[in-house]
């Protein structure tokens, strides 16, 4: 998953986008959990590099959306 701020002129592949708010910020050691809340409800997370933390100056209640490729999915149901 790619996590992105602003993508003004940017082009991507990737097509799904969700986007909303981000929530909650875990770090550790090598790698940062962000979990961004959707604007139309429920939330989404990524693991992202603490450098990518700082770069795109990750912060609770900033603006962020997650960008997937569909090939990327695994979606589970009850056995």
């Amino acid at each position: 998953m790619i996590v992105l701020t602003d993508d003004e002129g940017a082009r991507f592949s990737a097509r799904n986008r969700l986007a909303g708010q981000v929530s909650r910020l875990q770090p550790g050691g090598v790698n940062t959990e962000v979990v961004i809340d959707l604007s139309a409800g429920g939330s989404i997370a990524a693991i992202i590099t603490n450098d990518s933390v700082e770069n795109l100056a990750l912060a609770v209640g900033k603006l962020a959306s997650a960008m997937f490729k569909a090939s990327s999915v695994i979606l589970g149901v009850p056995a």
